[in-house]
């Protein structure tokens, strides 16, 4: 004899793969828990990772671009425009290459690695070249 088909069960869920809806939903809430906890930390790491105490987060970031287009004019700008992406116009460095990128299934960047901390010391050099002491 059949049992009647449950009326409490989700819309679209049979009574077959409804304790396999419910491990995915609670597998996809852990996995959501944890992306949201690895964000969290990600951001404040990496600025003390690349000297955040000593230089500003616009200081950082023109560092990175500098690196990463080689060219020592490239700024961020702080605040960013309303009419930058994603709500306006394209970016300033849409159409400009990066210093050296290897092409293919991943791009691969050619451009030098920057180590713990190592933006203090490109900071601090270009501002001797560029107010020398008297």
């Amino acid at each position: 004899m059949s049992t009647p088909p449950k009326t409490d069960l989700p819309l679209g869920t049979t009574s077959a793969t409804a304790r396999l809806h419910t491990t995915i939903r609670r597998i996809c809430y852990i996995l959501l828990f944890a992306l949201v906890i690895e964000g969290a930390f990600t951001l404040p790491f990496t600025l003390i990772w690349y000297g955040w105490p000593t230089l500003s987060v616009q200081e950082i970031c023109s560092g990175l671009q500098e690196v990463m287009y080689n060219d020592p004019t490239v700024q961020c700008q702080d605040p960013a425009p309303l009419s930058a992406p994603p709500f306006g116009s394209s970016g300033p460095n849409t159409h400009r290459t990066t210093a050296k990128d290897k092409w293919g299934i991943q791009p691969t960047p050619q451009y030098p690695r920057i180590e713990f901390r190592e933006l203090i010391k490109i900071y601090r050099h270009n501002q001797q070249i560029m107010h020398p002491a008297k």
